[in-house]
């Protein structure tokens, strides 16, 4: 009697085992979903951000450029010095890029990931 009674045991303990496993596959796969949708529509909005606003800094960078030309009597001169400011701004971005771009992109994606 004991040993049906433990047989029985093992096979209710095997059937709620694998019960769990499963929820818990199916909780992880509605979580990757999740975290993953975020990811793509949180990436999707900057780009689009990132597409706008570097049409409106070309126009920007051009208007300037066309001004500043104006101003010295030679087109040329103005676009050039247009392009020095680029060049400035970017040795200057690319010395301090961590501190920029790897704090705040990690920690969104922590606040991301893990709080949620």
């Amino acid at each position: 009697m004991a040993l049906e009674d433990l047989k029985e045991n093992a096979e209710d303990l095997k059937e709620n085992v694998k019960g769990f496993i499963d929820s818990n596959i199916a909780y992880y796969k509605l979580w990757f979903f999740k975290v993953a949708m975020k990811s793509t529509t949180m990436l999707l909005k900057l780009l689009l951000i990132a597409i706008f606003l570097t049409l409106v800094l070309v126009f920007l960078s051009v208007a300037a450029a066309i001004a500043i030309g104006y101003a010295l009597d030679n087109l040329a001169y103005g676009f050039l010095i247009v392009g020095g400011f680029y060049i400035i701004l970017s040795v200057i971005v690319y010395n301090i890029k961590d501190k920029i771009v790897e704090g705040p992109i990690l920690e969104k994606f922590s606040e991301f990931f893990f709080n949620e």
